[in-house]
């Protein structure tokens, strides 16, 4: 089992100090953690920067900037999501988190409300925050690997619409978008989706 607690985190060169004191204990039993064995990552998240701030979307996105030519790793150059209160106040938590280094093979293309109601009991979408900051904290600490590629990962934020969230996907398989973490909503079908058709000659 890997794990990136608070010794680790003092080690990783990010742009910012973490504030990794009064870490409570991680709630997993040896039996938990020997069992998952490397398909998951134990991970500690602080509440808040060396400087005070909270750590949210936003905060990362400011930090590790949006340009890829000018440092990897990097959110990918978007901000429609800086006004959502999942990216600009929803922070981590100061908590223990087992997060799968791989999306579930079987969930592939599943709508999120079904693969949600099928979890087994006490499994859960985690944060849009949790996952962004895993994936940073895991490539520093790794010297570069890159959770979750080429895929996204449902989380359980939405947006102020109700729309889902997903995140990941740091390299677009076809080449044409720049590297970068995403974020994106599923936009879900309402009353003002609909078509305006045209006439054919």
């Amino acid at each position: 089992m890997e794990i990136i607690g608070p010794a680790e985190l003092q080690k990783l060169n990010v742009p910012f100090g973490l504030d990794t004191d009064a870490v409570p204990p991680h709630p997993f039993s040896d039996e938990v953690l020997a069992r998952l064995g490397d398909e998951y990552l134990l991970v500690f998240t602080p509440r808040a920067a060396k400087d005070g701030n909270i750590i949210t979307l936003a905060y990362l996105r400011e930090k590790f900037g949006t340009d890829p030519a000018h440092s990897e790793p990097c959110m990918y150059n978007q901000d429609w999501y800086l006004n959502e209160n999942f990216a600009s106040k929803t922070a981590l938590d100061g908590g223990w988190h087992l997060l799968r280094k791989s999306v579930l093979e079987d969930a592939r293309a599943q709508a999120p409300e079904r693969i949600e109601r099928g979890l087994p009991q006490g499994e859960q979408f985690p944060s849009a925050i949790t996952c962004a900051f895993t994936f940073f904290a895991w490539w520093l600490h790794t010297g570069g690997e890159k959770l979750w590629k080429n895929d996204f990962l449902w989380c359980s934020d939405k947006d102020h619409n109700g729309d889902r969230i997903y995140v990941g996907r740091y390299e677009d398989p076809a080449g044409i978008n720049k590297n970068g973490f995403n974020i994106h909503r599923h936009l879900a079908l309402r009353s003002f989706h609909s078509v305006a058709p045209e006439i054919c000659p």
